[in-house]
Order: C-alpha cells, then sequence, then structure tokens
C-alpha cells in the first residue's frame, strides 16, 4: 500500500511598498515642481507619471495581492490608475490625439473626478491610522491635495487651492522618500532603522 505525502510549499514575496511610495514620491516631485511654477510644461511630467507614478504603483498593487494585503492593492492599485489617467489627460491637453479632443474638453469633469478621489483618499486616511504614521501622514497630504485639485477644477478660489495642491503635491514627494528609505533599510538591516511610527490603536487594539 502506498501512502500518499503531502507537502505545504510557503512562499514568501518581499514588501513592495517601498516601490510604490518611490512611484509616488518621484512624480509628485515633478507634477508639484509645475504646479509651483519651478518648471515649466507637462511633457516631461507625462513619462514619470506613466512609468513611475502609474506602472510602478501598478507594480506594488499586484505585488501586494499576492501577499493578502487588501489595504496596499487597493491604495496602489486606485493611485496608478489615477496617474495613468492624468497621464492622458495632459497628452488631450496637449493635442496629442488631435484639436478635436483638446478642444473639448471641461475641467469640471476632472473636478468631479478628483471629488470622487477625495472621498476615496478620506477612507484609505482611516485606515492608514492603524498602519504607521509616515503612512498616515501621506494620506493627510493626499486629502489636502485632492481637496485643492477638486476645488481648483471647479474654479472655486482656483489660485489659494491651486496652491494648496501643489504645496501639499510637494510634501507628499519628500515624505514618500523618506518612506521608501525606511521600507528598504528596516527590511534589510532587520530593525528600525528609520522609524515610521506604530499604528495608533484607535480603531483596533495595539498590538
Amino acid at each position: 500500500m502506498q501512502t500518499e505525502s503531502q507537502t505545504k510549499v510557503k512562499i514568501i514575496n518581499a514588501d513592495p511598498s517601498a516601490m510604490g511610495l518611490f512611484g509616488l514620491a518621484i512624480v509628485t516631485l515633478v507634477a508639484s515642481s509645475q504646479k509651483l511654477g519651478l518648471t515649466e510644461g507637462l511633457s516631461y511630467a507625462i513619462p514619470w507619471a506613466i512609468f513611475l507614478g502609474a506602472f510602478a504603483q501598478l507594480f506594488a498593487c499586484i505585488q501586494d495581492s499576492k501577499r493578502n494585503n487588501t489595504f496596499g492593492t487597493t491604495a496602489f492599485g486606485a493611485y496608478a490608475f489615477f496617474w495613468f489617467a492624468m497621464g492622458a489627460n495632459w497628452m488631450i491637453k496637449m493635442g496629442v490625439f488631435g484639436s478635436t479632443l483638446a478642444e473639448q474638453t471641461d475641467g469640471k469633469q476632472l473636478g468631479f473626478a478628483f471629488a470622487g478621489y477625495l472621498i476615496f483618499t478620506l477612507f484609505m486616511t482611516i485606515g492608514a491610522v492603524e498602519a504607521n504614521k509616515v503612512l498616515l501622514i501621506i494620506f493627510i497630504l493626499i486629502d489636502f491635495l485632492f481637496l485643492g485639485l477638486t476645488f481648483d477644477a471647479f474654479g472655486v478660489a482656483p489660485h489659494i487651492f491651486h496652491t494648496i495642491a501643489a504645496y501639499a503635491e510637494m510634501a507628499i514627494g519628500i515624505v514618500s522618500l523618506y518612506g521608501t528609505g525606511a521600507s528598504v533599510l528596516n527590511a534589510h538591516f532587520g530593525y528600525t532603522f528609520l522609524p515610521i511610527g506604530k499604528p495608533s490603536g484607535i480603531f483596533r487594539p495595539k498590538a
């Protein structure tokens, strides 16, 4: 009589957060530089939006899905597709797809999209409360970014809200770079080399 034996294999994937945060950091630094008037035009912003803002975060989304991380999968995926859309929007605005599309744009449609992302980000901010302090700061800054983008797109005090969006976006880039470094070095050294802060323990008990 033969006895069948089963062997369970556990596959461990590396945490993709560093790659996702790095993509977010670079695209927000580039985009905010244009909003703040430090640079001009969007031609060079588009590649970074597509390859860093979109593809890098989409990669992180897929890898987080393999790790059964619903929060990371949803966050990285949603913002990845945001940057895909923004890259396409910029190309439409610049006439890449022809004058017909460029002439028929309505900025208020972006306002509705930004408003939807603002609501989404508010939900994700609640989740970030129980992640770590760095991620929480990033999500709060993203809240301000979409708040500014929404009102700017609808033409409500555009100068003020454009400025809010610009500075929030620059801050996102800076804090995300720190988060990238912390994620890589903490995992590499096996201890907290760069602190990221513990979960707040508001919505679930502290570990």
